[in-house]
């Protein structure tokens, strides 16, 4: 089994926008909409009744999560929205008619109706790009070494790739196993992996 994906070390994130910026420009995603968020989660009290200056923030990267058990795909009417065998969920535009289900059902709120070609859109993981070897756009130009990509099967991280073919192995070493999170799981099973450290996370999963 395969399931491409991201582990985002938000220790790192510096809320640049980078990964942002380079989603829109390469895959062309519309103004307005975007296919990669960058959310600022704080501030909040360190403690609690804590006041200022003892707050804590983090910035938190939210795309489409590449679920083990996608909503999105489980009520697509047209088998539109579909897992391939690297376990990302795509969007097959022949086979979509913009009835949006998918977007009502994603529980984060990562997909739009592109009013142009009336078709759905979202985060591919650039597909396009990774088929070939090449890191995602948001992982290649991560100016913080935050996101790293690679098969969230393996048991072992140290061999996924950050910007400049870095290894999340030879850069990300502090981490406890608590300090391992995922975006609420409502029984879609979230792929993606944020790690925070010596902050509290704000969300379960």
């Amino acid at each position: 089994m395969t399931q491409y994906g991201i582990v985002t070390d938000l220790n790192r994130c510096v809320g640049c926008m980078a990964c942002n910026t380079a989603c829109k420009t390469v895959n062309a995603v519309p103004i307005g909409s975007f296919w990669n968020k960058v959310l600022r989660v704080g501030p909040n009290p360190k403690y609690e009744g804590a006041k200022f200056p003892d707050i804590e923030w983090y910035y938190l990267p939210v795309q489409c999560q590449h679920c083990a058990n996608p909503a999105c795909v489980n009520v697509c009417p047209t088998e539109a929205s579909h897992k391939l065998d690297d376990g990302t969920v795509q969007v097959d535009k022949e086979k979509c008619i913009g009835c949006q289900f998918c977007a009502m059902a994603c529980p984060y709120n990562v997909r739009y109706l592109n009013e142009e070609e009336r078709v759905v859109e979202k985060c591919t993981l650039c597909e396009q790009q990774t088929a070939q070897g090449v890191l995602p756009q948001c992982v290649s130009q991560c100016v913080g070494l935050a996101k790293w990509f690679g098969d969230l099967d393996q048991a072992d991280w140290s061999n996924f790739r950050g910007g400049g073919n870095f290894l999340f192995g030879d850069a990300v070493r502090d981490y406890a196993e608590s300090d391992v999170h995922h975006l609420p799981d409502v029984g879609n099973s979230p792929s993606f992996v944020y790690i925070l450290r010596n902050k509290a996370w704000q969300g379960e999963g």
